[in-house]
């Protein structure tokens, strides 16, 4: 392993401080009674509060003048200017913690603990005066230095950001010391997660838990992660959607079920797509894609409101509005709102030609269905900015939809398009066992032509609807997606902590070696 010089010299630092008698690493607990943040929002100087606080967290600056220094100090919630006098942590003949500890041995990203008493200083800045110092943790590697500089003008600058997209996403515990703001993200989404939560457990519907590991997998077009059980000497499958088995629940009684998911499915990366998502699917008995429409417009405003105040969201150079209604219109609709072509009324050989036309590529394996959403997803969706819900799709697209009550080939199905993305899907669930059985068949047949993401067959399944179940309507939204749109983040790897990456490329000299 290859040391640079600063890592050399905090090794050399960890050694110094066990020779002292400074454990680097100690175990026991360290009391904290206040925040930076509770600290700055709330100190007033006239009621004197905040005498006796305890915080801890990274040393992240110091300037050092002989006998006292200030220094700053980055918890949880934030940075706050720390005092240290070398009398005051030291008192008495031995000053070793000052002179030599906190001076020579402690570094920019170690933790510290501290007591003392919060003040104003000079220069108007809220700070606490250290009366006691612990060292809490020893770290061993420089973290990069970001510099911030606010001009005459009041204007941030920032110099040396941590800002290389692989390297944030592979290293995301420094992307969090270095960029706060990337904390503030991921508490939005945790907060976006709490509301749908909240609203859907307020209606009355059971959260639940499904299998991750399935012996089929269903409820999507897509292809599957596949494993090995050794001790039942079976091939298992990571889920692509959690659907087929939430409905057996409704078969079995249950009103209302959903689940925050995580489900998996081996595709293509982009900044959209991420092999491993969160998905909250939802299914209610008695209800229809109609009903199903006006719940998600009012969960998605709620969610909006929870995060921002408001309805509006500013996305990129766009300003989205959630508030109710949203724009409708049925699949045929948009694509001749956008296209000028209607089609309707085409067979395969014909949306063949006109997707040629169009200028998408298609390959033989491609049904009529695969066909239609592809002209769809290239002409219409990424002009969807306003959220927008597409209804009433061809049959040969959803093989888990019922058929629509007054359109023939169509089904019950809708979803809402955002920021030029899918956020939802949802139908009218197809609950007719023979109906249903036909439908796979079909998708058997697709997968004979070579369709890597036509669903299978599942026996189990089909007997549970021979058992009945209710009509119901079912949603699938995803959480990664939306949490982009709410965070106004460019990529799906900004929402996620620890998104899938390519291997770390090795030092040349180690691919020299082998």
């Amino acid at each position: 392993m290859q040391l640079s010089e600063q890592e050399l010299r905090r090794r050399h630092e960890r050694e110094e401080l066990d020779k002292m008698g400074i454990n680097p690493y100690p175990s026991e607990t360290y009391d904290v009674t206040a925040t930076a943040k509770e600290i700055k929002q709330n100190f007033d100087k006239e009621k004197g509060n905040y005498q006796e606080v305890s915080l801890a967290g990274r040393l992240m600056s110091r300037r050092i003048m002989g006998k006292a220094s200030f220094a700053e100090l980055m918890d949880s919630t934030g940075r706050i200017q720390i005092y240290v006098s070398r009398d005051d942590i030291a008192p008495g003949e031995n000053k070793d913690l000052y002179n030599t500890v906190f001076k020579k041995m402690l570094d920019i990203g170690d933790f510290i603990g501290i007591k003392g008493y919060a003040f104003v200083t000079q220069v108007g800045e809220i700070s606490v005066h250290v009366t006691e110092l612990k060292v809490l943790t020893k770290s061993l590697k420089p973290l990069p230095i970001v510099k911030r500089e606010v001009d005459e003008n009041g204007v941030e600058h920032v110099y040396d950001a941590f800002s290389d997209p692989e390297l944030r996403y592979r290293q995301r515990y420094v992307d969090l010391i270095v960029n706060p703001h990337v904390r503030e993200t991921f508490k939005q989404r945790t907060q976006l997660v709490n509301s749908m939560r909240q609203f859907l457990g307020g209606r009355g519907y059971l959260e639940v838990e499904t299998p991750i590991l399935q012996p089929l997998y269903g409820g999507a077009a897509a292809r599957p992660f596949k494993t090995h059980h050794n001790t039942l000497d079976m091939t298992l499958y990571l889920r692509i959607a959690n659907e087929l088995y939430l409905k057996r629940l409704i078969v079995g009684g249950f009103d209302g079920v959903f689940e925050f998911a995580k489900d998996f499915r081996n595709e293509g990366m982009s900044r959209f797509h991420n092999p491993e998502f969160t998905q909250v699917e939802l299914y209610v008995a008695y209800k229809d894609y109609n009903w199903m429409m006006d719940l998600v417009e009012e969960m998605v405003e709620k969610v909006a409101m929870d995060l921002h105040g408001t309805t509006e969201v500013k996305v990129g150079e766009n300003t989205i509005n959630f508030q109710r209604p949203w724009k409708r219109f049925t699949m045929f609709e948009a694509i001749e709102h956008f296209t000028k072509i209607d089609i309707s009324e085409m067979e395969e050989p014909e949306l063949r030609q006109t997707a040629e036309k169009l200028g998408i590529r298609v390959d033989a394996s491609m049904g009529k269905g695969k066909l239609i959403d592809e002209i769809f997803g290239e002409t219409c969706e990424p002009y969807l900015i306003q959220p927008t819900f597409i209804t009433d799709y061809p049959v040969e697209m959803s093989p888990l939809a019922k058929k629509h009550r007054s359109k023939p080939g169509l089904v019950e199905r809708f979803e809402a398009i955002c920021n030029g993305k899918e956020i939802c899907n949802a139908f009218s669930e197809l609950n007719d066992p023979i109906d249903q059985r036909a439908r796979f068949e079909e998708q058997l047949e697709l997968g004979k032509r070579g369709d890597t993401e036509a669903m299978v067959l599942d026996e189990d399944f089909l007997r549970a609807l021979e058992y009945g179940m209710p009509p119901t309507a079912g949603l699938g939204i995803g959480i990664d997606r939306l949490s982009m749109i709410m965070t106004d983040s460019h990529s799906i790897q900004d929402v996620l902590f620890f998104p899938q990456m390519k291997p770390e490329k090795q030092d040349k000299k180690e691919d020299e070696k082998k």
